[in-house]
């Protein structure tokens, strides 16, 4: 029979591209994890990795074992899962991957919270960007996930945690530092910096100055909203922050300026998403519940 143990070997060697990788990645040894390997492709009666010196790949008959292996091992740590939460469904490890410019603002906020509330849950932290985080979490590879809304959500649930509205960062000598309130309008020919591509953020920002002409610095996209904060007090142009990244301790930047838009001021939705399969929603309810009532 098949061991679901062989399934994870494979799915590392696909992952690492690399014996030694997937061998650390699984805690085994690489003649153990090699040798396990063989003997999965004798008892398929199919090659499923080429092996040459320097570079490993997945048969064409590989990638299909694969694509199906994790699927496999999903519901064998799903089924583990559901035995854990039929005992105490708030307990064990919760995986939460929240994208980078939710992450460092708001995880300050919750994750005390989270642990007065629910002392026996174990939070594993990730962060990644939104077609990265829903492909893991589709995938098995995480819990919980905390985004900007709306994503596309085939086999997912989402749930509406809060919304930030979006300020203005400018240079304090820029000529709209002394305003009180200001106007989408007001960005018209503007030099806008944005995040690259692959942030939600950067199309959220895109969206709130469709209405204007504004200038995108051609040379230059970060790769955070730390950058983008230093390269605005550096004067290169201004920018768009959600709410919580200039909420103290974060705003306290010398040489920015932060501006309110007047109504209705643009903001963006941040919710959780998770598998509609998944064995742990009374936990991610749980966690969910704690940053609602944080937010409010």
């Amino acid at each position: 029979m098949i061991n679901l143990k062989d399934l994870k070997y494979l799915v590392a060697i696909a992952d690492t591209g690399h014996f030694g990788k997937a061998a650390q990645r699984c805690f085994v040894s690489q003649p153990t994890l090699s040798a396990q390997l063989k003997k999965l492709e004798q008892y398929l009666g199919v090659q499923l990795v080429e092996r040459q010196p320097n570079n490993i790949k997945l048969t064409q008959v590989g990638a299909q074992v694969v694509a199906r292996s994790r699927h496999m091992l999903q519901e064998g740590e799903e089924i583990l899962e559901l035995a854990r939460a039929s005992a105490d469904p708030l307990t064990g490890k919760l995986r939460i991957a929240l994208i980078p410019t939710i992450g460092p603002y708001l995880l300050p906020r919750i994750t005390q919270k989270i642990r007065k509330a629910l002392p026996k849950m174990g939070l594993m932290l990730y962060e990644h960007q939104t077609d990265a985080l829903l492909k893991r979490l589709l995938e098995g590879e995480l819990d919980l996930g905390i985004l900007a809304l709306p994503v596309p959500d085939d086999g997912l649930r989402t749930r509406v945690l809060y919304e930030e509205n979006f300020l203005l960062a400018v240079p304090d000598e820029h000529p709209l530092a002394k305003r009180s309130r200001i106007k989408v309008e007001d960005l018209q020919d503007q030099t806008v910096l944005l995040l690259e591509d692959g942030h939600c953020l950067r199309d959220h920002a895109l969206e709130v100055c469709s209405r204007v002409e504004i200038r995108e610095a051609e040379n230059f996209r970060a790769t955070s909203l730390e950058t983008l904060r230093q390269m605005v007090v550096a004067g290169l142009g201004v920018t768009l922050l959600p709410q919580l990244a200039v909420a103290p301790p974060f705003g306290s930047q010398r040489g920015l300026t932060t501006l309110k838009f007047a109504n209705p001021q643009p903001r963006r939705t941040v919710g959780a998403i998770w598998r509609k399969s998944t064995t742990r929603a009374a936990a991610i309810d749980a966690v969910c519940d704690v940053i609602e009532r944080t937010m409010q």
